[in-house]
């Protein structure tokens, strides 16, 4: 008779733990990463002008899609105000972080 392997979806590991051969795991509980998409304070010019790229051509997309559906499906308030509303938290997420590129003088 063949050992019967557990299945990938029974929550066991595909080996035998106790093998002295077998890969040692390690869970990690209660660790916080530090690198958040949301989280770039003190994170270099070239990766905020990255970041402000990508929203900024994130918001022209919305823009787009806000404009093709209020011209084809103008009954569909509800999602036209979701993108809207979208679309004004990424404008205030692009001037956070244009803000933060410009330096402080005090004058």
């Amino acid at each position: 008779m063949a050992s019967k392997e557990p299945a990938m979806n029974d929550g066991e590991p595909p080996f035998d733990p106790t093998d002295p051969q077998a890969p040692i795991l390690k869970i990690i509980e209660g660790k916080r990463f530090a690198a958040h998409d949301e989280d770039f304070v003190g994170a270099n010019d070239e990766a905020q002008a990255i970041r402000l790229a990508m929203l900024e051509e994130e918001h022209r997309d919305l823009d787009a899609a806000i404009t093709a559906m209020q011209r084809t499906a103008p009954y569909e308030r509800l999602t036209i105000a979701r993108l809207k509303k979208k679309k004004l938290q990424l404008k205030d997420e692009i001037q956070k972080i244009k803000d933060a590129m410009l330096p402080d003088i005090i004058a």
